[in-house]
């Protein structure tokens, strides 16, 4: 698979989890959830680094960390650009970003190639 189709995953199967852990972020149906999954890949790619780019001193400041609330911006924009997704506030939002960034590294670690022959 490729690594745009990984992060599509990753992003729709994060927003289900977090929709059956909180029962305050709201899913419509799976419709909204598919294109919950697209808009936000949308505005990951368009905005994210713009707004990462403006947030730059305080991501030093906290060596890294304010990405995650970088990342829980986009999902409250994406949120509020689909209809029948309620993400219920900043802080689900932001256990969301969390959630998101955990599956991402899973998967896309689990799809890396080994080289285990290396030294051989």
């Amino acid at each position: 698979m490729t690594k745009p189709t990984l992060k599509y995953l990753s992003i729709i199967l994060s927003i289900y989890i977090v929709s059956l852990l909180i029962h305050s972020v709201y899913i419509g149906n799976i419709f909204s959830l598919l294109i919950m999954g697209l808009v936000l890949l949308l505005v990951n790619l368009v905005l994210k680094p713009i707004l990462l780019l403006i947030a730059l001193p305080f991501n030093i400041l906290t060596l890294g960390l304010f990405s995650f609330v970088v990342n829980a911006i986009t999902i409250m924009i994406a949120a509020g650009l689909v209809p029948g997704i309620s993400m219920g506030g900043f802080l689900n939002s932001l256990l969301a970003s969390l959630i998101i960034v955990i599956f991402n590294n899973l998967l896309i670690d689990a799809h890396k190639p080994t080289n285990r022959n290396k030294y051989e």
